[in-house]
């Protein structure tokens, strides 16, 4: 799978209204692939048709993401765009012998603001992680996920950015390609 060819000035410019407090921050563009992949006439669920952006003030990195519940479900979260702050963490805790590094949100009850497929408004999102998908399927209820073959790269940059600028959070912009995306939130 190739990786977005956005350039760093294109995403800064994405996100040139937000006070961003750190070094160190992720982008989310819902739609990167909008009009390339899937119907172009809508925001598909189920595919790597998103990119996620790690940028530091020496590096600029593109990663293929998920930024959607995999499949429509009535209750399921997608996380409302805005910045959200993330935390070093582990993925899958249910499952103790295979949760891995990943993040989590760094609120105390690691709520984020979603909206849920057949419900109308905002609701608070439980643990909506930024972890691995699969190479075949996005293995996302809710949460941000990054293509399985680019996953190890992502979270070690990550993880090494946070640590070079001492950052126990990472900020997370979402963005949505299309207004209309941004607009279910409101």
């Amino acid at each position: 799978m190739q990786k977005p060819k956005a350039t760093r000035a294109e995403i800064e410019a994405l996100v040139k209204n937000f006070i961003i407090p750190t070094k160190a921050y992720l982008v989310g563009v819902r739609g990167y692939y909008l009009r390339s992949m899937g119907d172009p006439k809508k925001n598909d669920r189920g595919i790597y048709d998103d990119a996620i952006f790690l940028i530091t003030p020496e590096g600029f990195f593109a990663f293929n993401a998920n930024t959607d519940p995999a499949r429509y479900k009535t209750g399921i979260a997608t996380l409302c765009p805005g910045m959200h702050m993330y935390k070093k963490g582990l993925h899958g805790l249910s499952k103790p012998n295979n949760a891995y590094p990943a993040l989590r949100p760094a609120t105390p009850d690691e709520s984020l603001p979603v909206f849920r497929d057949g419900q109308n408004g905002v609701f608070k999102g439980i643990a909506i992680n930024i972890h691995s998908g699969g190479l075949y399927s996005t293995s996302s209820a809710g949460c941000q996920t990054i293509y399985k073959e680019q996953w190890q790269e992502f979270i070690t940059r990550t993880y090494k950015a946070m640590d070079l600028y001492g950052q126990k959070t990472i900020p997370y912009i979402l963005i949505a390609n299309d207004f209309s995306l941004f607009l279910e939130c409101r």
